[in-house]
């Protein structure tokens, strides 16, 4: 078999040597009791980053999020998120079954939501219509492709929604990717949202986890909400003590991680047979289109049996993520597989 080649997502990273290390070290104790200092930690050091009162550690970016929809809504109101949003597609509808609140999904080009898009879909309280109750954005937009949603944009979501007394709420999965990429920190650049969910097992390198920080007191609730969701976890200083490596140490590299996206694309970009719009590949995430409308299954396919994993999402569309546990030289040998396969699949290999 051939070494594989993982570009399906960034959440396929392998612990490092000093997460290991941390993690056999850690102190612990039961975090449901509060009592897990390593936890405690973590959660202090992810409030102190992001400006908050206060952080919570849970399992995975979705139950964050879910949380803090959970927070800022009641049941029967809706929560406005772009068309593509994770939430929407990718959260099993839990912001149905767990809050009761419907997602009004607002189509934005090319993935960034702005303030002139979100003010047409926002409902007042009234008779006949779903109240709006919270607006939920995605920085980077994993399904535009990672781009990223620039700073006066949300500034003026967060003022705009403020003035109208509606809550946001950040899913910020991989916001150290959109903050790396404009040389603005996060808490500059998630200031204004009411929470800030993001993922430390995704570009930072975690093997598992994610934050959600806000103020003392929405994490007190949050507490109880995670507890109903199956989060309560015990002894789980061996993970955040991964988690605080990854705090510490992720963010420093990923500039790499975009080069390598980045070479991955101009690779893609002038394949024949290939849609892909450069100007848009602005962080990890690389999505292209075959032209022919068809092939996607099938040319992940074929890679796959060349060592090299990819995502297909429907018929015609690829998405390739650049991580820790891919070099330069294997971002190289990715892309001549993919311009060799994919002139395969949409020609049948006919010159």
């Amino acid at each position: 078999m051939p070494e594989i080649i993982d570009l399906r997502s960034d959440t396929v990273t392998r612990p490092t040597p000093a997460m290991r290390a941390a993690m056999a070290a850690a102190e612990v104790g039961d975090d449901v009791y509060g009592e897990d200092p390593t936890v405690n930690l973590l959660e202090r050091r992810a409030a102190a980053v992001f400006g908050r009162e206060a952080a919570l550690f849970v399992p995975t970016g979705t139950m964050g999020n879910q949380i803090a929809i959970r927070l800022h809504t009641q049941p029967g109101q809706e929560v406005i998120a772009e068309s593509r949003a994770h939430v929407l597609d990718w959260e099993m509808a839990t912001t149905a079954v767990f809050s009761g609140c419907l997602i009004r999904a607002v189509p934005a080009e090319g993935g960034i939501l702005t303030w002139k898009h979100i003010e047409p879909a926002i409902q007042p309280i009234g008779n006949f219509r779903a109240a709006t109750g919270l607006i939920e954005i995605e920085n980077t937009a994993n399904l535009a492709g990672g781009r990223i949603i620039p700073l006066a944009v949300m500034e003026e979501i967060w003022n705009k929604a403020k003035e109208r007394k509606l809550p946001t709420h950040l899913d910020g999965a991989r916001i150290f990717n959109a903050a790396v990429a404009l040389g603005v920190d996060v808490l500059t650049l998630t200031r204004g949202f009411d929470t800030v969910m993001f993922c430390l097992s995704k570009g930072l390198g975690a093997p598992v986890g994610s934050m959600l920080v806000g103020s003392e007191q929405q994490m007190a609730c949050a507490r109880i909400f995670r507890k109903a969701l199956g989060g309560g976890m015990r002894q789980v200083g061996v993970l955040a003590a991964a988690g605080l490596v990854a705090l510490e140490d992720g963010p420093k590299r990923l500039q790499e991680d975009h080069a390598n996206a980045r070479l991955l694309a101009e690779a893609l970009a002038y394949t024949p047979g290939v849609s892909l719009d450069l100007d848009r590949v602005e962080t990890n995430i690389v999505i292209f289109r075959l032209t022919a409308g068809f092939g996607a299954p099938e040319l992940a396919s074929r890679l796959k049996a060349r060592g090299v994993l990819v995502s297909a999402f429907g018929p015609d569309a690829i998405r390739i993520v650049t991580h820790r546990d891919v070099s330069r030289a294997e971002c190289i040998d990715a892309a001549e597989a993919l311009t060799e396969e994919i002139e395969v699949v949409t020609t049948g290999g006919l010159a």
